[in-house]
């Protein structure tokens, strides 16, 4: 059956959309221990994203999931180098919570970030625990996003973790990275029911019928484009959007209109609306 979507004739023809840019809500910077990736580097990420049309990715670098000061710093020296092409997500890492109140005071004198990286599952440390209250008291106090890893049934990460965090923190944007993946019911439930609270693409739609799905029950306001990159090629991502039985309206709001609300890109300020 024919795709009837505009927006996926364009993408067809040209191999990106002029009307429609990309905005990926969930990168990485730099190599990873242990995996090759061809296009680490802030140079290679750019050639790819503009193959693909993206026009802007927010992300965390590698190196802060071990050694947030030195890690953070690398991913300011990007965003300082390419501001129009980056953002940042300042990565918490709550094995060294004495350290937090120092990273809170080095977000605040850096630009270019819209929040912070929660990695539960990495670092073996509950999104619910006491030693991440800090930075989440201060995202809700000033309106930043925090991008967190989730997943299914995880002792430290699970949806309705997630959900008890976005009703306790009203006024800070939650993404659930992944979406939960393997608990997609209830990542699905918990951003219909919480508007701070928000469905994050990367690796999760690779499921059929996933998008479909989020669209019908949170609505494609809850969602947004997100690929790990360089872990994954954003084409793929764009493909199963653009093939997914949803309007183009939709395909607008995931690949790019509910980023620039969150990241208010167009008023210019670096922090995002809850």
């Amino acid at each position: 059956m024919r795709n009837p979507s505009r927006l996926a004739a364009e993408f067809l023809a040209k191999g990106r959309s002029d009307s429609c840019p990309v905005i990926d809500m969930h990168g990485h910077l730099g190599p990873f221990q242990g995996i090759y990736f061809p296009n680490p580097s802030p140079e290679e990420m750019l050639q790819t994203m503009d193959r693909a049309g993206v026009r802007l990715v927010v992300s965390s670098s590698h190196a802060s999931l071990v050694d947030t000061r030195r890690g953070n710093r690398l991913m300011a020296e990007v965003i300082a180098r390419w501001p129009t092409r980056f953002r940042g997500y300042w990565t918490i890492n709550p094995n060294y919570h004495r350290r937090i109140t120092e990273e809170l005071k080095a977000f605040a004198q850096s630009r270019g970030f819209v929040g912070f990286k929660f990695h539960p599952d990495h670092h073996r440390y509950p999104v619910t625990g006491p030693r991440y209250e800090p930075a989440l008291r201060y995202a809700d106090e000033h309106g930043l996003l925090i991008l967190s890893h989730t997943w299914g049934e995880s002792r430290f990460s699970a949806p309705g973790m997630l959900a008890g965090l976005a009703e306790k923190y009203p006024h800070a944007a939650f993404l659930m990275g992944h979406s939960g993946y393997g608990e997609f019911e209830k990542a699905i439930e918990a951003a219909r029911e919480h508007m701070n609270l928000y469905l994050e693409l990367t690796a999760a739609y690779r499921v059929n019928g996933l998008i479909e799905w989020m669209t019908r029950e949170a609505g494609s306001a809850k969602v947004v484009f997100g690929t790990d990159l360089p872990w994954f090629d954003p084409h793929y991502g764009i493909g199963c959007i653009l093939f997914a039985k949803i309007t183009d309206e939709d395909r607008r709001n995931i690949l790019h209109r509910n980023a620039e609300r969150l990241l208010r890109l167009e008023q210019g300020s670096r922090t995002p609306a809850a």
